[in-house]
């Protein structure tokens, strides 16, 4: 997960992602994961009006990235903006570059807030998976995490780490992401941007709730390992997920319901 300091200039913010890239593939790191908007810039912080928006600059930096992801054998979740036909807005987008520099999946931010879906993006409408190593990672970008039915939808879907990008405007932010996680018992990665680090920093959180790794005063990283066999994740992992399931699936309930008139009268004691 990467923390960086987001500016409103595509050529600027490129070489930025670029270094940490190579940073991350020198400890072995399969898959880095910036924060929401950081390649283009993001609407209402660092873009006030899309004419203002270089695009050539913009696919300049995101080719460059491609080409990098090849390079180190790297996969790449990059928070930018991805330009519709004019005259419909773009998308808040999380790009999926795999390790052979090919883009293999988008994301695009379907819960966007009122500002956002009034004057600055259009919606995306579906989930977005894709596995790394036996891993099944999914996505989601910043508001959403006030919408649990996203985070409830991927663990249906199997995910094992929800990456969340975000560009965050309070610190509850954080106790709703440790929540989302131990709900659901998945790993929970969350990059955000240099500018809201007094709020909160980018961490990686285990399919219990706990902070497993935080950004530093100091550190735009954090390197994270995915465990299945981590003892501390035993009953997260292989006791509380099949229960959850199986519990929502409702029959575990339904068979025991029972006929008694002392259940039907709700007036008594």
């Amino acid at each position: 997960m990467a923390q960086m300091m987001i500016s409103d200039d595509a050529r600027q913010n490129g070489p930025t992602v670029q270094r940490l890239m190579r940073e991350a593939a020198e400890t072995g790191t399969r898959l880095i994961q910036f924060p929401e908007g950081c390649l283009s810039g993001y609407a209402k912080e660092q873009i006030r009006d899309w004419d203002q928006m270089d695009w050539a600059a913009v696919d300049e930096e995101h080719r460059q990235v491609a080409a990098l992801a090849a390079e180190l054998r790297l996969w790449v979740v990059l928070g930018s903006t991805h330009r519709l036909t004019a005259p419909h807005r773009p998308h808040n987008s999380l790009y999926v570059i795999a390790d052979d520099g090919m883009v293999v999946d988008r994301y695009d931010k379907r819960y966007c807030s009122n500002t956002e879906i009034l004057g600055y993006y259009t919606p995306g409408f579906r989930p977005t998976t894709f596995s790394i190593d036996g891993f099944k990672f999914g996505c989601a970008i910043c508001v959403e995490i006030n919408f649990p039915e996203v985070f409830a939808e991927y663990e249906r879907l199997g995910v094992d780490c929800l990456l969340l990008s975000a560009y965050p405007v309070d610190s509850i932010f954080e106790v709703k992401a440790r929540a989302h996680a131990a709900i659901n018992n998945y790993w929970l990665a969350m990059a955000t941007p240099t500018q809201t680090s007094g709020l909160l920093n980018s961490q990686l959180i285990g399919p219990d709730g706990t902070v497993l790794a935080r950004v530093d005063a100091g550190t735009e990283l954090i390197i994270g390992e995915l465990d299945r066999h981590a003892p501390e994740f035993d009953i997260a992992l292989n006791k509380a997920r099949p229960w959850r399931a199986s519990a929502r699936q409702g029959e575990i309930y339904s068979s025991r319901r029972v006929s008694d008139p002392r259940s039907d009268d709700l007036t008594s004691f």
